[in-house]
């Protein structure tokens, strides 16, 4: 999926290394921030 211009950012929810979860871009506040996802040895 491509976003356009103006478009808003899809709400994911993702678990944390450490426990619990991250929604994004809730827990990112009104600042940018970078997200990895890591796949892991599959």
């Amino acid at each position: 999926m491509r976003l356009e211009n103006d478009q808003q950012f899809p709400t994911i929810v993702a678990p944390r290394v450490g426990g619990g979860e991250m929604t994004i871009p809730g827990d990112l506040g009104d600042s940018w921030g970078v997200v990895l996802f890591y796949r892991g040895h599959w």
